[in-house]
């Protein structure tokens, strides 16, 4: 299947997340790391910020879901099985564990705020991602 890249939906999305990220450390003076949000859910984090986490955790989920009911979301097909996505999925929340965070957190905030640590990770990762497509394109 071939990726078509959309440069217009691809700049606005990106500003779009480079402001939530910008008003979330103005709002609250925490880094917009999806993982970190999403993990500070469950306790034993039951703070007073717990109802925005959800809130948050709850948009991811149900922003996509809306737009795919007003027609508006784009075709998304995957190849791989339950059993995969369950790995996969095991496999990205061990990375964002040992990482000391996500690719939002260390990519966006992190990049911007000059984090060394946040260098290593994106260069890691995003090696680890060059590799993977070159694989399941070229060698699977």
């Amino acid at each position: 299947m071939e990726t078509v890249f959309e440069p217009l939906p691809a700049l606005v999305g990106g500003m779009m997340i480079g402001l939530a990220a910008v008003l979330l450390m103005l709002a609250t003076g925490r880094i917009a790391g999806v993982s970190g949000i999403a993990m500070r859910v469950f306790p034993p984090y039951l703070d007073g910020e717990r109802g925005g986490r959800l809130g948050f955790v709850a948009g991811l989920i149900a922003a996509p879901v809306l737009l795919l009911g007003l027609g508006q979301g784009p075709t998304v097909q995957i190849a791989a099985g339950p059993g995969l996505l369950v790995v996969a999925g095991l496999l990205v929340g061990f990375g964002a564990v040992w990482g000391n965070g996500c690719t939002s957190g260390h990519g966006v905030c992190g990049l911007t705020r000059l984090s060394v640590r946040s260098f290593v990770a994106v260069a890691v990762f995003m090696a680890v991602a060059i590799a993977t497509v070159f694989v399941v394109r070229h060698l699977a």
